[in-house]
């Protein structure tokens, strides 16, 4: 999740999906509340451990620290180095996800079927957007985690593109590279205070309408293919130059791989591709043969 975390178009809501703990993720997060400080207060340590799922958070916000520590600085360099391979390995796990997810909805009726497509557009349309904003104060880093942080634990919904919608992902990003202890602060302060509030209405959502919001989150996943397409080319040639329609030389458009400036390396995003899709897969078949074990 925390690999995933910093890639722009791919979500840690994704991963945790896959591999089968986002119920318990979004249950042990709306925990966290007033009944868990009363537990805390009245019996103790133990019993408010247990309430609010402590082992699973510690080894989540572990694997997530050391992932966006350590392995983020590989991931990033593969993003940099070899897009269009980092993407299309992206692009199958995605793929296969929204089949896992489109197999969980039990029951279909046009109101699911509604929300598949609205779902599918949203994401689509987030997925296409060109970004102008910018923002370096620092409420408005607090208010960026804030609105990331409920895109992070939705599956198909990159926080990180959330952040360069909102201008903010630059200045995230070199926080954590160079320890910037006050940026890293106020950015987890906001994701806190986005998260408790964010997850207890996701809760309720996927306790009480499960199939439509399955059926929403299969749509984000779908329509988040578009952002992560393996062949892009830059609009424009010269960098960071913007014109009368907000578009700024430096983003990117989808094209077909023959319209591809450079090396389209068709053969082998065709067998990441099946790499991706094939590690959803097993991982699924993993996780429901230990879960009936």
């Amino acid at each position: 999740m925390g690999a995933a975390d910093v890639i722009p178009g791919v979500s840690g809501g994704t991963i945790a999906f896959i591999t089968g703990i986002y119920e318990e993720l979004i249950t042990s997060i709306s925990n966290i509340n007033l009944a868990a400080l009363k537990k805390l207060k009245d019996e103790g340590f133990s019993s408010f451990w247990n309430h609010v799922n402590g082992n699973f958070f510690v080894a989540l916000i572990l694997g997530i620290g050391v992932s966006v520590m350590s392995l983020a600085k590989v991931v990033t360099f593969f993003l940099v180095e070899y897009p269009v391979l980092l993407w299309a390995f992206f692009f199958g796990l995605i793929i296969a996800s929204a089949q896992l997810i489109l197999k969980t909805v039990s029951k279909w009726n046009v109101v699911n079927v509604i929300g598949l497509i609205v779902g599918t557009a949203v994401a689509g349309y987030i997925s296409t957007v060109h970004v102008v904003a910018s923002g370096g104060d620092l409420w408005y880093v607090v208010l960026s985690g804030a609105i990331a942080i409920c895109a992070m634990i939705l599956p198909g919904i990159s926080g990180a593109f959330i952040l360069v919608l909102l201008g903010s992902y630059g200045m995230i990003i070199e926080g954590l590279k160079n320890l910037d202890f006050t940026i890293i602060g106020l950015f987890c302060l906001g994701c806190l205070v986005g998260i408790l509030s964010f997850s207890k209405l996701l809760k309720f959502l996927y306790e009480n309408y499960k199939n439509l919001v399955l059926a929403v989150l299969s749509g984000f996943l779908i329509g988040s293919l578009l952002k992560i397409w393996p062949w892009k080319n830059p609009i424009g040639e010269e960098p960071i130059v913007v014109h009368s329609d907000g578009k700024e030389d430096w983003m990117m458009v989808n094209v077909l791989p023959e319209n591809f400036i450079g090396d389209a390396q068709l053969t082998s995003v065709i067998l990441l591709a099946v790499v991706g899709y094939l590690i959803v897969f097993l991982l699924d078949r993993f996780g429901n043969k230990s879960k009936k074990a």
